[in-house]
């Protein structure tokens, strides 16, 4: 209806002000629930050319478009309030209450967005914060789709540099041949045994140069462990056949245990990129800026670049000895990435604590080295998970593990199901809805959250079945379709199409018109970036049906006609709730 009330609003200005303007789509909006209406006009921006006060462009205005749409207008404080007849609710209703794709755009004929979503380290397994990164990236990339877009998704997997070094050294020294098959343990799980083992090492090795009369900073230079980790990373670029197939094999457990991550949170990715096999194009990017002058090599041989100009400080791209650090990587994928596929956006979504270092790949990119894909990076930074207990350290082995924590929900789910005693499955069955309920709060949890802020996870307050949860959408998606079933065995037949001469009820008519912002929703959502919108309009849509529920008993209704029709709104409703959820990766249930 914005569009129809956007042409016509545009006539309306033609014939009184003889103006050819474009409206702007904040002009118009949603009447205020606590005002009669259904779409309100901004009027200040025709006030210069109608040069009259806003009460009275507004009365003319109004009386204009009240006539083009055939509908009820109310001027209050120099906004219109357009009040529109049954007629169009119920038109609105029957062309989409069966349609499956509701709420989904055309699809858009331009370049892909690339998005990046997960960027692990193979030196420790996922957790808490990857599960965040991993979900956010990959709504996103749904809800872009359902904006129209083509999306890619990749992964670009951390699987070199000193960290990793410091898990292969530390399994080197201490692990006397152990594997993932006779520790029992999974491959990612494992590595990341060895990161923890090395800090521990570390540490102690610290303490004893302090204890020799070395300053603590000083002594955190020159810990024999660490400089062996340095030692391992130059002779891993310089091809160490040894070092090579220590790093192959340990890489690949990790690998295999990430899969099973990804398989059990719904991930998926289009392609992945490796550190390993970008690096050296970014150290070619490095070698080119130095011979055009973008850069500068110090004494000592490492080399950087001056953004001073830009207001920030020198960068380091390459270390003394050679050695390439995240800066030299990510120059090498952005340009791998933009000649493979030629992308509109290139979104990476990594936490807020790089802000600053996005920042500068982007000046490297299009402002030293000229590259025009500079500007097609987009960072989607996003808050940090905390939980009660504080931050999650990965040296110190203090993260929430991202596969015990999927447990540890799908356990809780069906700890609440049982003392519930809702007993009414199969073993299978009860299962699969277990993993459908734990999974679905973890992921809502987190996602209604505002990708900028940061967030407090709470594992209790997210299996809730009242309040703002998946259980609680999942809950009330699963009793409309026990109304629908229960409408079946009545023999119940819904048309295609509901009364044209209804008078809607108030509350019928609220619900068709939350309804009916359904796709605008989805849009806000592809052009903030925030799954969050969506989470929390899914959250208004459940409420809103579970009181219509309770005040409204449909099969109570003695006409036939209201009947069938709130049942048709109710049909409705599960096809959004499905399609909203489906775009935060949430699975709903036909019964629970």
């Amino acid at each position: 209806m914005e569009t129809i009330i956007s042409t016509a609003l545009q006539e309306s200005i033609k014939e009184l002000y003889n103006e050819d303007i474009s409206i702007d789509k904040s002009y118009i909006q949603r009447t205020r629930k606590d005002i009669e209406g259904d779409f309100t006009v901004v009027i200040f921006p025709f006030l210069k050319i109608a040069k009259k006060s806003p009460d009275a462009a507004a009365t003319e205005i109004g009386e204009s478009l009240s006539s083009k749409l055939a509908c009820h207008y109310q001027v209050i404080k120099g906004f219109i309030n357009l009040s529109f007849a049954d007629i169009q609710w119920l038109q609105f209703l029957n062309k989409n209450w069966k349609n499956d794709q509701f709420g989904y755009w055309p699809q858009k004929n331009r370049a892909p967005i690339l998005i990046e979503y997960s960027s692990p380290n193979t030196n420790k397994p996922l957790h808490l914060g990857h599960i965040r990164n991993n979900l956010l990236g990959s709504s996103i990339s749904r809800i872009l789709k359902a904006c129209g877009e083509q999306t890619i998704c990749v992964n670009l997997v951390n699987d070199r540099g000193i960290h990793i070094c410091k898990s292969m050294l530390a399994w080197q020294k201490f692990g006397n041949g152990e594997t993932p098959e006779t520790s029992n343990l999974k491959g990612d799980h494992l590595v990341g045994k060895y990161y923890v083992i090395f800090d521990q090492e570390y540490k102690k090795q610290i303490k004893i140069l302090v204890e020799q009369g070395i300053s603590e900073k000083e002594a955190g230079k020159k810990a024999p462990i660490l400089l062996e980790a340095q030692e391992m990373l130059r002779r891993w670029e310089e091809g160490d056949r040894d070092i090579i197939s220590l790093w192959k094999k340990m890489n690949e457990w990790v690998y295999q245990g990430f899969e099973i991550t990804y398989q059990e949170l719904g991930i998926h990715f289009d392609k992945t990129y490796y550190e390993s096999e970008t690096y050296l194009l970014g150290k070619q990017l490095v070698e080119e800026g130095l011979h055009q002058g973008a850069f500068y090599r110090k004494e000592d041989g490492s080399v950087w670049v001056n953004l001073n100009d830009e207001g920030m400080d020198e960068k380091l791209l390459l270390r003394q000895d050679g050695t390439s650090v995240y800066m030299t990587q990510d120059l090498g994928t952005a340009s791998l990435r933009f000649d493979e596929f030629h992308p509109e956006k290139m979104i990476y979504v990594v936490g807020n604590e790089q802000n600053y270092h996005f920042d500068v790949l982007k000046i490297i990119l299009s402002k030293k080295l000229k590259k025009s894909f500079g500007n097609h990076i987009h960072h989607l930074s996003y808050g940090m998970v905390e939980l009660p207990s504080g931050k999650m350290k990965s040296r110190e082995g203090t993260v929430v593990d991202a596969d015990n924590l999927m447990e540890e929900m799908i356990v809780a789910a069906r700890r609440n199901t049982q003392e519930l005693g809702k007993t009414d499955f199969s073993n299978e069955e009860a299962e699969c809805l277990y993993r459908m309920i734990g999974l679905g709060a973890l992921k809502y949890f987190i996602l209604k959250v505002d990708p900028k802020k940061n967030m407090l996870f709470n594992p209790e307050e997210s299996i809730d079945l009242n309040g703002n949860t998946a259980p609680f959408i999942q809950y009330t998606y699963a009793r409309i379709r026990s109304l629908l079933r229960k409408a079946d065995k009545e023999g119940l037949s819904i048309p295609l199409a509901a009364p044209t001469e209804l008078t809607i009820p108030k509350m019928e008519k609220e619900l068709i018109k939350l309804l009916y912002d359904f796709p605008q929703i989805i849009e806000n959502a592809g052009t903030t970036y925030s799954p969050a919108v969506i989470a929390n309009y899914m959250f208004d849509l459940a409420k809103a049906f579970n009181r219509f529920y309770q005040e409204t008993p449909i099969f109570k209704e003695t006409s036939l006609e209201l009947k069938i029709f709130r049942l048709q709104i109710s049909h409705f409703i599960s096809i959004v709730l499905r399609n909203g959820m489906a775009l935060l990766g949430i699975d709903l249930p036909e019964k629970m």
